[in-house]
């Protein structure tokens, strides 16, 4: 089983108690910080934000189920109190624990399920080739997306492409996607379409910058759509790392690398993704 699935594992068999980051850090057998970043990159989703979610969606079975004491389930819930409960309730779901309780059913509200566990084995990476890379000064467009909240990627692309190839500066025809700023507690991280320059001068407005220093990568390749990236990054950070030894080397989380076997239009082909390592 992958570490995250170890740590999926250990969420669904505890959720309904109290539980800690370094317990589960433990039973995936990463540290708390690599945890916190890999299972928002492998999942979608924060840790704190899926056990809420799993609590919840516990919860809103019960209230469905029978004439449940609200405030029974809201401390079985793990709140304090019967508005705490409502209000992260109605956060999660859109609808009160009243309504849920008196329809008697869930069928109209978006429950969480149990994360598939070890999914990962069902492809096939290629072992990754090691790239010692120089500094990197890049230019692009960046915005701040929630981990399970990533369809605006593709419009950010779009706005980048027309300035691709007319940078002020740019060295060369390869474009990057640059996966950085990765905030566990918030669900979020920056991502970054950009191309390498020699200078920040005379930027498109709305450009920003980002230097990257000299260091190892692990690099992966991805073969098809670009949609399924994903399954790649799932098994590089969710089997790969714990396994290999290595551990992430923080910045970035990590690249992909656009050159010309991938196709823009069609958006096919091989990606590289390139993943900072350190012994």
């Amino acid at each position: 089983m992958s570490a995250i699935g170890r740590a999926v594992w250990f969420i669904e068999s505890h959720f309904a108690k109290d539980i800690s980051l370094d317990e589960i850090a433990e039973a995936a057998g990463l540290s708390r910080f690599h945890l916190s970043r890999v299972f928002g990159l492998v999942t979608g989703r924060s840790i704190s934000a899926y056990i809420r979610a799993r609590r919840l969606s516990d919860a809103a079975h019960a209230l469905a189920d029978g004439p449940a004491n609200i405030l029974s389930v809201a401390l079985e819930a793990g709140y304090g109190s019967h508005e705490a409960f409502t209000r992260a309730f109605r956060d999660q779901f859109g609808v009160t624990p009243e309504t849920v309780r008196k329809q008697g059913h869930v069928r109209n509200i978006e429950l969480m399920e149990p994360l598939r566990m070890d999914d990962t084995r069902q492809i096939k990476i290629e072992p990754p080739r090691f790239e010692d890379s120089p500094p990197l000064l890049l230019a692009g467009l960046s915005e701040t997306y929630a981990y399970g909240r990533t369809e605006g990627i593709p419009s950010l692309w779009q706005r980048f492409n027309r300035h691709f190839g007319n940078i002020p500066s740019q060295k060369g025809n390869v474009a990057y996607g640059v996966c950085n700023d990765s905030d566990a507690d918030a669900g979020t991280f920056r991502y970054m379409a950009a191309a390498e320059v020699s200078a920040i001068d005379d930027l498109p407005g709305g450009f920003s910058t980002l230097k990257l220093p000299r260091q190892r990568y692990a690099v992966f390749l991805h073969r098809g759509h670009i949609s399924a990236i994903a399954k790649v990054a799932h098994y590089v950070f969710g089997t790969w790392l714990p396994e290999s030894g290595l551990q992430h080397a923080e910045t970035p989380d990590l690249i992909e690398r656009y050159d010309e076997r991938f196709d823009p239009n069609s958006g096919t082909g091989v990606v590289e993704m390139w993943v900072p390592v350190k012994s």
